[in-house]
């Protein structure tokens, strides 16, 4: 935009620049008039006084040719973007030539400044002086003159020419609609189509085509407007109300310009696409009247014509939607349904329904068909088995036919005459047929066969069901084989069992029951017998179970039966052992019980302790369970402390099959703790040191409580003391002189307690020989017990023997020396330790 201006502003200048010098050059050709003038005037004076020869030399100059005008320049129309050519030739030009645009003076130059499409094109010897405008805009639109100045007595002399400058229009369109396109409107709908051409000089005039034929509108005013310098739009409205007819008709809006080529015209083409009603559908394929086959193939075409957009065609069958898939050809609709022809569609009404945006309702064509069909099936309904002398109802029906089929019976090979029958309507399409005829069942014959025809006698087709009535029979009794009633049958072993029955119709069902309870069985079928197996593992709950074979048919009211009753031997399962009472304590007398399990024959029992057999007492036995016997052995025993954890066996033999169980029992006898003698009842320790007495006891149960006491009063149970007591243990962790004394330690469990006292002596130093504390009269005459090194006992102190002193006056050392090993010679030099134990 700021480089336009600026052009713009250069170009005002430059043009201003021109019209200055064109106005310095017109200022001097009228000086240059003005001496012309004068020179004129100053040869009349001179003739005047120069008499008349004077006088025709000053009008010789005066009767010499003029210049004029050799070719005028003419009005020119050209298109805008061409060449133009104003055409000026002078002849006897004597002035200066220059053209005007608009009274402007253009100037003298052949190169025009300002006007670079703008020169002047000739040759001044000739007088051609020709403007040519190349590049022609709407600017060059304009009046010019070519102009000649006056020179030597030649007037000046101007011709006008008008440049018209014409331009096609820029743009044609149908408002709101692109070429081409599709202007969707209803029927009967007002639609206006406005045509715009812009920009056009001259104003374009506007055509209307419906189709390929003008279409003038009634009142066809078109409008012009200047939208800009010398270019004007014209804009025409159409209006129209189309109808069906009008739909893909094609409205086209042509712009006539003088600028536009006859080969080339501008244009601008929509097609109405108007919104109506299709036409009425209408079935092919089925006419009313016609009849169909069941099987036969149907093909019912519906079609619809007409309707913007084409209709959707849908088919219902009795109501109910059957196919909405449909295709379209132009405005032709179509929608094919083939099928089957099936009992069902006899009577069915199939409608094809019609629409699209524009119905106000569907339109429909509707059928009703004709389907002729025979039934398929026959069915016989009757008992299946009758006895001699029974008269038999039976029944046949048809399924669907149309027309309504006929029966026909055939019972035990001969007709059946006069039988009735009735005919309904049925649901699924046609008409049901049924007949009810009765029959005797003769004897001697297993079997009774009732024959039913269905036919349809216009199709001449038949079906057939056949109705079997089995003469009823009882069959022989049962009999039983493979086993006879005594035998025995050793546990574990297979037996099997074999139950036979010959004749009846039908043949009879066989059925194995053991007490009472079904078992399965493997059937075996013949001409005419049956069997039933069975395979028995034989165990304790099958010695003198019933096993009893059932044979049965139609013909039974009361099942036909055999029985047998096993014998079977079996060993005891388990033994189990009471003891009377059950808390064992010493001093009382026990009686151990062995009870064995049901066995057949009675099982054989006996004690054993260590391998070794033990008489019992009371061998007593009882019935048990699944017939065998129960039986009973105990002995008695005198409980002592010793006994606890002692192991007695009973064994319990089924002698006949060789087979044994055991079963063991530990007794379990209470009794209070006793303590286990601890190798001497002093403990000695030297003081400062550690010192730890342990006690161990047994028990039952042997879950023990320790409790230890010093002159009555208790030893604490925890470490955080220097003396506690820990279960059968006491600990010293640093022994003082005044700890030695008689300590007591008490085991308690459930059935009682018991007390043992320690001895503590406490030591000094082991360099000090000799017993001070002691006087001789404490251990006169005792047994000592003598330790060589200096070292108290738990220190590691090696004992070296036990002797009595000969007499009172007897020298420890010597003692201690007489005692000595040879290995242990010069001990007495380092000093014995010695210990009275004898007691008070």
């Amino acid at each position: 935009m700021a480089l336009h201006s600026a052009l713009a502003s250069a170009t005002q200048h430059h043009q201003q620049q021109h019209q200055h010098q064109q106005h310095q050059q017109h200022i001097k050709w009228q000086q240059h008039a003005t001496k012309r003038r004068r020179c004129r005037q100053h040869w009349i004076k001179h003739l005047q006084l120069l008499g008349l020869v004077v006088i025709v030399l000053a009008t010789t100059p005066c009767h010499a040719q003029q210049q004029k005008f050799r070719t005028t320049p003419h009005d020119l129309q050209v298109l805008e973007g061409a060449e133009a050519m104003m055409r000026c030739e002078v002849a006897n030009l004597a002035g200066a030539v220059q053209w005007t645009k608009d009274g402007f003076a253009l100037g003298f130059s052949a190169v025009i400044p300002g006007y670079p499409r703008y020169s002047v094109l000739g040759d001044r010897k000739q007088g051609v002086y020709n403007l040519r405008i190349s590049n022609a805009s709407i600017s060059d639109d304009a009046d010019y003159q070519c102009q000649v100045g006056p020179a030597r007595l030649n007037s000046a002399i101007r011709a006008n020419a008008k440049l018209t400058v014409i331009s096609p229009p820029a743009s044609i369109e149908i408002k709101g609609y692109s070429h081409n396109s599709k202007v969707e409107v209803r029927e009967n709908q007002d639609l206006q189509l406005k045509c715009i051409v812009s920009n056009a000089k001259p104003a374009a005039q506007i055509v209307w085509y419906r189709g390929n034929v003008e279409y003038k509108p009634e009142k066809g005013e078109d409008l012009v407007e200047e939208t800009s310098s010398k270019r004007f739009t014209t804009t025409s409205s159409l209006k129209l109300k189309p109808g069906s007819d009008d739909d893909y008709t094609e409205y086209t809006c042509q712009a006539k310009h003088k600028a536009l080529s006859p080969d080339m015209p501008m244009r601008v083409t929509v097609q109405l696409s108007v919104l109506y009603p299709p036409g009425p559908p209408y079935i092919e394929g089925y006419s009313p009247g016609e009849t169909l086959r069941r099987g036969q193939t149907v093909e019912l075409m519906c079609r619809s014509r007409g309707g913007n957009p084409p209709a959707q065609l849908i088919w219902y069958k009795n109501g109910s939607q059957i196919r909405m898939a449909y295709r379209t050809s132009g405005r032709l609709s179509e929608n094919i349904y083939t099928f089957t022809a099936e009992a069902g569609d006899n009577k069915a009404r199939f409608r094809c329904e019609a629409s699209n945006v524009m119905s106000q309702t569907p339109l429909k064509a509707e059928v009703e068909l004709s389907v002729l069909f025979a039934p398929t099936y026959v069915t016989v309904m009757g008992p299946t088995e009758a006895r001699v002398g029974d008269i038999v109802p039976l029944t046949c029906t048809t399924a669907p036919s149309n027309p309504p089929a006929e029966i026909k019976w055939m019972v035990g090979g001969r007709q059946v005459r006069n039988a009735t029958s009735k005919t309904i309507v049925s649901p699924e399409g046609g008409w049901t047929t049924s007949s009810n005829i009765t029959a005797t069942v003769e004897p001697n014959k297993r079997s009774l066969v009732a024959i039913c025809h269905g036919l349809n006698m216009q199709l001449t087709e038949n079906v057939v069901s056949t109705h079997t009535i089995n003469v009823l029979y009882p069959p022989a009794p049962p009999l039983i084989s493979g086993y006879i009633e005594g035998q025995i049958i050793p546990a574990g072993s297979v037996q099997k069992l074999l139950c036979v029955s010959s004749g009846g119709n039908p043949l009879a069902t066989l059925t194995w029951y053991k007490n009472d309870k079904r078992i399965n069985s493997v059937i075996r079928s013949a001409d005419k017998s049956v069997s039933a197996e069975i395979t028995v593992l034989a165990n304790v709950s099958d010695n003198q179970a019933q096993y009893r074979c059932e044979a049965s048919n139609s013909a039974t009211e009361i099942p036909l039966f055999q029985s047998t009753t096993l014998s079977v031997h079996f060993a005891p399962e388990t033994v189990k052992i009471r003891i009377e009472p059950e808390e064992l304590r010493p001093g009382m007398e026990a009686t151990i019980i062995c009870d064995s399990s049901s066995s057949n024959p009675p099982a054989k029992l006996s004690w054993w302790k260590d391998g070794i057999p033990i008489e019992g007492i009371n061998n007593t036995s009882k019935p048990g369970l699944w017939g065998g016997t129960v039986s009973t052995l105990e002995f008695r025993v005198n409980i002592t402390q010793e006994m606890n954890g002692q192991v007695y066996t009973c064994q319990s033999a089924n002698e006949a099959l060789q087979r044994s169980v055991h079963e063991a029992v530990t007794l379990d006898v209470l009794y209070r703790p006793k303590f286990v003698p601890p190798p001497s009842s002093t403990a000695v320790g030297v003081e400062g040191e550690s010192l730890q007495v342990s006690l161990q006891t047994r028990a039952n149960p042997t879950t023990v409580t320790y409790k230890w006491t010093k002159d009555g009063i208790a030893i604490p149970q925890d470490g955080e003391h220097r003396i506690f007591a820990d279960g059968g243990s006491l600990n010293f962790t640093r022994l003082h002189r005044d700890d030695a004394g008689i300590y007591s330690c008490t085991a308690s469990n459930s059935q009682g307690k018991a007390t043992l006292n320690i001895t503590v002596v406490v030591e000094r130093d082991h360099h000090q020989v000799g017993v001070r504390e002691y006087s001789r009269e404490s251990w006169r005459g005792c047994d000592a017990i003598v330790h060589c090194g200096g070292q108290a006992p738990d220190r590691g102190a090696r004992k070296v023997g036990t002797g009595r002193l000969r007499h009172d006056s007897e020298d420890i050392d010597h003692f201690c020396q007489r005692h000595l090993l040879p290995s242990h010679q010069g001990c007495a030099t380092r000093g014995c330790g010695q210990l009275p134990v004898c007691g008070r």
